[in-house]
């Protein structure tokens, strides 16, 4: 996203804690809305990632004159582009490639394949990958990612059966490796 506009009173979730899982993926700006005045509140949003806080009511043009001043801030701050291999994930256009060619992924295919990317070498466990591609509910549910995996190397990998790169750590978790680095 160029820009997210957040408020703090959700239905299923508090706004700083969706600010910090938005800053774990993205550095596009984050402006708090947020009908809560107090300081602590404001400081919280704040520490928690966000770029501005505005307090309701606020007029139209405040909001667009803020939202302007985040992304003009923002200007040149891309996304890294991760390069594993021949493994290619571009966090700000949100692509992938294998060898140069475009590999299609479903969104969680994404997310779950820019957490292993971020953590590259890495053993992560299954509730670790779990409550961060999925949400701190589904922090039990294996075989979500189970299945997902399987479709990944399919995408990625010259031969799913044999995996070079999406490595299965067996009753602890996968890790995504180099393997040309793995080799020397």
């Amino acid at each position: 996203p160029d820009a997210v506009i957040l408020d703090l009173v959700l239905p299923d979730a508090h706004g700083t804690d969706i600010c910090r899982e938005l800053r774990r993926w993205t550095a596009a700006p984050i402006l708090v809305l947020s009908a809560v005045g107090d300081e602590q509140e404001k400081v919280a949003a704040l520490d928690a990632g966000a770029d501005d806080y505005v307090t309701k009511p606020f007029g139209m043009d405040e909001l667009l004159a803020r939202l302007r001043a985040v992304l003009r801030r923002a200007t040149g701050v891309g996304e890294p582009v991760i390069e594993i291999g021949v493994l290619v994930v571009d966090l700000e256009k949100r692509t992938v490639t294998v060898g140069g060619r475009a590999v299609s992924v479903t969104p969680h295919e994404f997310e779950l394949l820019r957490y292993f990317a971020q953590n590259e070498g890495k053993l992560l466990t299954h509730p670790m990958i779990l409550r961060e591609v999925w949400g701190p509910r589904y922090g039990s549910e294996s075989h979500y990612l189970h299945v997902y995996v399987s479709q990944l190397r399919r995408k990625i990998e010259h031969d799913p059966a044999r995996p070079r790169y999406l490595l299965t750590e067996p009753g602890a978790g996968y890790r995504l490796v180099n393997p040309v680095a793995a080799q020397s």
